[in-house]
């Protein structure tokens, strides 16, 4: 069985073969030159790694010898299982991992246009950072904040979080003694602390982050092609049901342009879902972010 062949080889191999299969299936094409300048393997290993892939999978690929290259074969059916989001990447950045080889490894596959991030953070921030995530460890940090300016503050973070916008950093707060949002952008001068978290400093002990709450999106009610809406988002029952974390949810709303008002009241171009129940956003903090996103009134006793 090919998968079964295929679980046999290194780690490497299966790489390339990944690669080959990548390329015939988005491409329909793949020559020796194609590997060799993604994995700098010498003409021969090429060779046998395209004839390692025609053997497990012959009906995926068949060999052009007047274009000496091989092509998609016509019952094609991709050996690995190609996760949509690194497709996108890649065709959009290209296939190297974004840290080392060829600069042109960087460059995107195919003409691929995609908005320029206009907030991104300094390296010298962002890797201390992740030090003290993987270590379990505080950070001193300088923090720039729009309410109350510059101060010192020392934080324990636990996780990246990306808004679409921005990079924030997930950390428990001593100046506040809060779990809260850090924009990575306003963080200078981090230093690591050689010491233990608190108990009460751990991730386990964040209400919005442990909270799981359940949204239901559907086309906006104003919409007069709801089918549309229903195919742009793959919907399969006329609603798109999802469960995110507290934390985060005020964020995917606003990058979604969600309508979160309770009557569907936002009539702009932008808003093709509507949150059906906005009262799942009850008790979420950063709900104060989701367009339109109203909170229920106080119930007063008539007398």
């Amino acid at each position: 069985m090919p998968l079964q062949r295929i679980e046999t080889l290194s780690h490497a191999q299966r790489d390339r073969l990944a690669y080959i299969d990548f390329r015939l299936y988005f491409f329909g094409e793949i020559g020796r030159p194609d590997l060799i300048e993604r994995f700098g393997v010498a003409p021969a290993g090429a060779t046998r790694d395209l004839a390692l892939y025609r053997e497990i999978a012959p009906q995926n690929i068949e060999f052009d010898g007047s274009n000496k290259i091989y092509r998609i074969g016509k019952m094609f059916s991709p050996l690995f299982d190609h996760a949509l989001q690194r497709v996108l990447s890649a065709l959009a950045l290209g296939f190297g991992d974004g840290v080392s080889g060829p600069a042109n490894l960087l460059q995107s596959l195919l003409p691929c246009e995609s908005p320029t991030a206009l907030s991104n953070p300094r390296m010298d921030v962002l890797a201390p950072i992740c030090r003290a995530i993987h270590a379990k460890r505080p950070v001193a940090i300088r923090y720039h904040s729009m309410s109350s300016g510059e101060s010192e503050r020392v934080i324990v973070p636990f996780a990246l979080v990306d808004t679409g916008l921005r990079w924030h950093v997930r950390a428990f707060d001593r100046k506040s003694s809060e779990f809260r949002d850090f924009v990575v952008t306003r963080i200078e001068a981090p230093t690591l602390l050689d010491e233990e978290p608190q108990a009460n400093e751990r991730p386990d002990n964040d209400i919005q982050w442990t909270r799981i709450i359940e949204l239901d999106f559907v086309p906006h009610p104003r919409l007069a092609r709801p089918e549309i809406i229903k195919m742009d988002y793959g919907m399969t029952d006329g609603s798109i049901r999802m469960r995110v974390r507290a934390a985060v949810a005020g964020y995917m709303l606003l990058r979604w342009s969600v309508d979160a008002s309770p009557n569907h009241s936002l009539t702009e171009e932008q808003y093709r879902l509507w949150l059906s129940d906005p009262l799942a956003l009850y008790g979420v903090e950063n709900a104060k972010l989701a367009p339109g996103y109203r909170a229920p009134a106080t119930s007063t006793t008539r007398k």
